[in-house]
């Protein structure tokens, strides 16, 4: 059984992607990131880092119970224990190479060009045009690697087709203001469009549905999605 730490943002949603196509077993566990779950000790035992996602496998190797936090580190994780979604062996490096050209590159940048744009104060013009080009510039990077290609990597559906998903499906909120965002990155639009047709994008988009996550962006929110802008409590 997988035990599932989950919040509706991108990064969870790759991963509950993968559990939904490789038919595992989990449960899900809300953690409200605006109320500040992410922060309690409790949390903190499984991921240091206070963010989500992050599973615990209670069947793992040896019949240990392991956790696994990062969203990259998780696919990969669930990869190697499925043997799915993996690609062909000698595709392995460049499986890797654009698992992290996401993780450290497309997702990073997508996130801070949201952030700039919706959440931080007026008057930021140079952050918010930093990493919008640069979120940009990792777009057109991936879309013309993607010329004449279906998929990331070599001719199979993979995780690093997971993980892209996670944040094109947030678009329009990177690329604020376009009616249609992906319109200047065909390839990177035909890619998005295959993977949101699968059937288990379905299921993934109604992971955590049941929950009320906290909508309302209050200082209480603020403070606990954004706490290296506060003063450390005494």
């Amino acid at each position: 059984m997988i035990r599932f730490y989950f919040h509706p943002t991108p990064n969870p949603a790759k991963v509950a992607l993968f559990l939904e196509e490789a038919g595992l077993a989990y449960e899900v566990i809300p953690v409200d990131t605006s109320k500040g779950e992410q922060h309690t000790r409790a949390f903190r035992a499984i991921n240091p880092n206070g963010k989500v996602p992050a599973i615990v496998d209670t069947e793992a190797l040896g019949g240990k119970e392991v956790r696994v936090f990062d969203s990259t580190a998780i696919l990969l994780y669930l990869a190697q224990k499925t043997g799915k979604y993996l690609g062909k062996l000698e595709n392995r490096a460049e499986l890797l190479s654009w698992l992290l050209f996401i993780a450290s590159g497309l997702g990073p940048f997508s996130g801070q060009a949201v952030h700039f744009q919706f959440a931080a104060p007026d008057g930021l013009a140079y952050a918010v045009n930093r990493y919008r080009r640069e979120a940009e510039r990792h777009y057109q990077v991936l879309n013309d690697h993607l010329t004449g290609r279906e998929f990331i990597v070599g001719d199979d559906y993979t995780i690093a087709d997971m993980s892209a998903w996670g944040w094109l499906d947030r678009a329009a909120r990177v690329l604020k203001g376009e009616s249609d965002p992906l319109a200047v990155y065909p390839n990177l639009k035909r890619l998005f469009q295959t993977v949101d047709a699968r059937p288990a994008v379905v299921r993934a988009r109604a992971v955590g549905k049941e929950h009320d996550f906290k909508k309302i962006v209050d200082e209480e929110s603020k403070r606990a999605l954004f706490p290296s802008n506060y003063p450390a409590p005494v």
